[in-house]
């Protein structure tokens, strides 16, 4: 295999610019070259490829988002589109693709593999919601970026004794709101893996107050909401009403998909990037890499997907045993 193109797809997530950087150069270390292609699968469509040299992906190891964009494309999801892609891909004689991103992205990988384009995917997704990994890139700096949030709202918050929702990203995955939830501390944790009793939240936060308690914070993941009529500030009105405390709403929203990766993330992405590659110059194709035990591996995209996500239910019991 002598070219091959990279790109990033669906939400940016930190630790895309370290897997960009680590495909780029492995591959020009092996002899090969490599075209960034811009904008996702839109981008490949519109042929917006330009190639990649060491110095292209120099100084971006540390930076959050993605310097080759992404954008979602519903173009991409229909026989003509991919069609069109897959032009471009010859055109520009690409004979192996790494694509970056979640689920969604993935989908658009395999297609592209079933006809006869080499794909490895890499996840980068803040929501650690592909249930095949134990962590996606960009996962530990959203939880981080939580964890700095809810300790500067815990001084504002005790400071006027009050109680405060931190809204978190993760779609239906609850994965930033319980690891962020069990590090900071957090009240109560609401997620949508678990169902949750308003009265139950309000019976903690009274006995917290009653016991001399200056703060309570509640991390809801943005899934919960989802499924529920009321969003987070109604839900945060009735437990005010409920309770007497006065109730504050913090929704962090995409504050959490940017900032500096960190050193987890930058690592992780680095190896699954020369992993990419690896496998690229094996000629394997239709695959995806992940995590498990500090391992990688890699399976078929069409298995990764159909897996289902184990809820860590120890660890939701440790954040209820350690905040009563």
């Amino acid at each position: 295999m002598n070219k091959i193109g990279v790109l990033t797809s669906g939400g940016d997530s930190p630790g895309m610019n370290a897997a960009i950087r680590a495909v780029v150069r492995s591959a020009i270390f092996r002899g090969m070259k490599v075209m960034g292609i811009n904008k996702g699968y839109q981008g490949l469509i519109s042929g917006d490829i330009t190639e990649m040299t060491l110095s292209s992906v120099g100084d971006i190891i540390h930076r959050g988002g993605t310097i080759l964009k992404s954008a979602r494309c519903e173009e991409f999801k229909t026989e003509e589109g991919r069609k069109k892609a897959i032009n471009v891909l010859r055109v520009f004689g690409i004979e192996g693709l790494v694509v970056i991103g979640g689920d969604g992205s993935f989908n658009g990988a395999k297609k592209l593999s079933e006809e006869g384009i080499a794909t490895i995917g890499l996840p980068g997704t803040i929501d650690n919601d592909l249930a095949y990994t134990d962590f996606t890139i960009g996962f530990d700096t959203a939880v981080n970026t939580v964890l700095d949030a809810i300790s500067k709202i815990r001084d504002t918050s005790t400071s006027h004794g009050r109680a405060n929702i931190i809204e978190v990203m993760g779609r239906n995955c609850g994965d930033i709101a319980l690891y962020a939830g069990l590090a900071g501390g957090a009240e109560s944790i609401i997620i949508p893996e678990v169902g949750f009793c308003i009265d139950d939240v309000c019976k903690k936060l009274i006995q917290g107050k009653n016991r001399g308690k200056l703060h309570s914070i509640i991390v809801l993941a943005e899934g919960i909401v989802a499924e529920n009529p009321q969003n987070a500030f109604e839900v945060g009105k009735e437990i005010q009403d409920k309770t007497g405390i006065d109730t504050r709403v913090t929704v962090l929203g995409h504050l959490q998909r940017g900032g500096s990766p960190t050193a987890d993330d930058r690592i992780l992405a680095s190896r699954m990037g020369a992993k990419a590659v690896e496998l690229l110059a094996n000629n394997e194709t239709g695959k995806v890499i992940g995590i498990k035990g500090n391992e990688l591996f890699a399976i078929e995209i069409e298995e990764a997907l159909q897996k289902e996500k184990k809820f860590d239910s120890e660890m939701y019991e440790l954040a209820k045993i350690l905040s009563i």
